[in-house]
Parts: structure tokens; sequence; C-alpha cells
């Protein structure tokens, strides 16, 4: 057999997966489902094609591997839910060239009984085996956390939930190769709802911070210091911090979208999240304005405009609504950010700053929407004009918190 694994979907679950199989020592082959983010630099991806990583376009070699892991994108739909169009091409790639005893693993974002309800009629079609019996068939959420050094696979315990028993310890079984800890859950639609929960609970609690940042500017309470106060309690809280809005690929379900049953504090959570690209650039005219300058005609600075610091992915950035409203206002907006060379909003480049200083002397507001690790802030902090700080980053005093 020419690998072990086939990572289906090479984005941003399935990247880190074929990434973290290659370290250890697991030969995989890599199929893309369609247009994806994941990316790698030239000596990451030679160091992987060194370890046994092979990339293919050949769907036939799908049906030689003992594991494989759809990864394929499920990214919002135009009904706010997930669009699952690429899962069900990747399902019926695979299905083409199932064979007897693979283990299938569901490792994309989806509605809880997804993998029986959608995938599992998809395969056992289009192979004319039987989940359970034939084949093996499992979900595991997807743990990943892009320019987190300090989390690892080895070091994240992986949930893993099959259609029966024996699906369950062979998803194990593959995992344990990956990982220092294995976590059972009862079955599928247990494993599924676990990253409902987990991804949920990450933007409700984003929205309630993100809400007392509005609170605490209206009250003119340092919200900072509040956050920096409350996370020294052991217990009963963890620290969550505002920003401009909520990216990246972890989409809030409230579930109404996939037909069934809503679920009220995440959609209150969407709609909070979503109002925070217009609540800074309602903070940007303002400041702009007790300075004595109009938001028409401003020339107004944006300081990294990916959805998380030190990654080049603009996956649902709130830049690029933030940079849409200010031109609405009659800004002229320009952007820097290390990570991306070119950007546009709407068909409409942006321009590049190249020279961060320069460009922040001569903006009246420069406003920081990522925190990359290569931007000096406390030079920032003395070039710009006027600094709106959406991060909390900037040293205190320094710039105009959000």
């Amino acid at each position: 057999m020419p690998a072990d694994l086939a990572v289906i979907g090479l984005g941003p679950y399935g990247l880190p997966l074929a990434q973290a199989a290659v370290a250890a020592g697991i030969p995989t082959l890599g199929y893309r489902t369609g247009p994806e983010a994941g990316s790698l630099s030239p000596a990451e991806l030679r160091r992987m094609l060194s370890g046994g990583f092979r990339p293919t376009t050949d769907p036939a070699e799908l049906g030689r591997v003992r594991t494989a892991v759809v990864c394929a994108p499920t990214p919002p739909g135009a009904d706010g839910g997930l669009d699952l169009n690429q899962l069900e091409t990747a399902a019926r790639t695979l299905a083409g060239h199932l064979r007897p005893h693979t283990t299938v693993i569901l490792e994309s974002p989806v509605y809880p009984g997804t993998t029986e309800g959608l995938l599992r009629p998809l395969l056992e079609e289009g192979s004319g085996l039987r989940a359970g019996r034939d084949f093996h068939l499992a979900y595991s959420p997807s743990r990943v956390a892009p320019g987190n050094r300090d989390v690892t696979p080895a070091t994240t315990p992986k949930v893993i939930g099959g259609l029966t028993p024996a699906c369950t310890e062979s998803a194990a079984a593959f995992y344990g190769r990956l990982t220092d800890k294995v976590v059972r859950a009862r079955g599928l639609r247990e494993a599924e709802t676990v990253q409902l929960l987990e991804t949920n609970y990450r933007h409700v609690n984003i929205a309630l911070v993100n809400e007392m940042a509005v609170l605490c500017n209206d009250l003119g309470v340092d919200l900072w210091d509040v956050v920096r106060c409350a996370e020294t309690k052991p217990y009963g809280f963890q620290a969550f911090r505002p920003g401009p809005g909520v990216g990246g690929h972890s989409v809030p379900q409230d579930l109404t979208a996939g037909g069934g049953r809503g679920l009220r504090m995440v959609e209150l959570a969407r709609e909070v999240n979503h109002r925070m690209p217009g609540y800074v650039v309602q903070r940007a005219a303002a400041l702009l304005n007790e300075h004595g300058k109009s938001a028409r005609g401003a020339r107004v600075l944006l300081l990294g405009v990916t959805y998380k610091p030190d990654l080049a992915d603009l996956q649902g950035t709130p830049a690029r609504e933030i940079a849409l409203r200010l031109r609405e206002l009659g800004a002229a907006v320009s952007y820097h950010d290390p990570y991306v060379p070119s950007w546009s909003v709407l068909d409409h480049p942006v321009p590049r700053a190249d020279s961060l200083y320069e460009a922040a002397a001569g903006a009246d507001l420069t406003i920081l929407l990522q925190q990359h690790r290569t931007y000096d802030l406390q030079g920032l902090s003395v070039k710009a004009q006027l600094l709106l700080d959406t991060r909390g980053a900037a040293p205190t005093g320094a710039a105009h918190r959000l």
C-alpha cells in the first residue's frame, strides 16, 4: 500500500492533520476538494514530501489506504448555515473507490446527524459497502489552533465517536498514533455535538466581552484592566478579549439553518459579533471628530487585516467590512500587513503601505486590527498621529482602546 492515510481536503482542517501525520511517520496522501485556504511554505512542503507526504489528483489512489479522513471545508452558506457542497463531493469521490476494511473519519464541522444522515448513505450507495460491517465510520471534531505555537496535535486530546463500538476503536487506533490522549464519545452524534459546543462556546464568550467593551467605553471604565483582574480568579472564569469582530473558519451554529431547533444564545452572539466592525468605524469617526477632523477625506491606515495574528488567512476577517464602511464615509483607506501582499474589498484594491512608520505618521488615524508579532507597538504609538487599538496590545496610555 502506498500510504496508510488519505486526507481529503487540504484546507484549514486537512492540512494540519496531514502535517501531524507525516511528523508521526505515517505515509500520507493529500487530496484537494476545491480551492482551499491551506498553504505551505516551500520549506514546509519539502519537509512533508521528504517525510512521506504525497499530494495527488487521482481519486483512484483513495482506495488504496487504510484510513481516509474527510476534512472538506464547510464554509458559511447563503442562508448563514454550513455549505456542505464540498463535503458531498468528497464523499462521492471517496465512495467510488472505497474498499472493505477502510476506516473513514469525518473531521469537517457539521450539524449533529450529518455523518450518519449524509455521509453514510453517500458512501454506501457509491461503494455498495455497508458502514459498520464492511468499513468503519467515525466522526472526530477538528481541533486546530492556527498560529498557536503552544498547542500541538500530540498534546491535544482527540474526541472520537463511531457508528459502532468497533468503528470507534478503529478510529481510536489511528488517532492514537498522533496524540497522547484519545477520548471516546458515546457515538457519532455526541462527537459531532462536541464540535458544536466548542465552536459556539468561543463565539458566545467573545460576544459577551465585546458587549462589555461597548458598555465599558460608555461608562468610562478600562475594560482591559477589568479582564486583567478577573482572570486572576482560579475558578469559574476564562478570559476572553474583545476585538473588531470574529473571523476564521469556525462558523457559529444555531442549527436553524440546518433545519434543527435554534440556539437563542448563539443567534444573539452572532448578532453582537457582527455589529463589532460597525462599532469600530463608529469609534474611529468619533475619534477623528474629537481631534477636529472629519471621516470624509481622512487618511485611515488599517494594521493587520488577517483574521488571526501571524497567519496569512483572510477567511471571515472583519477588516473587510471595516474598510468598506470607512470608504462609505469618504475616508481614504490603506493597509499594512506583512502576510498580505495585496488586498481588495469588493473587487476594489486597497493601497498597501510599504513603510509602516511612514504610513502611520502620514495617516490621520491608524487602526490596529491584528497584533502581528512583527509590529513594534511602542514605536508605532510614537509615530502614529492617532491610534485606535482594537486588541488592547499597545502600551497603556499610548493609544485609544476599544
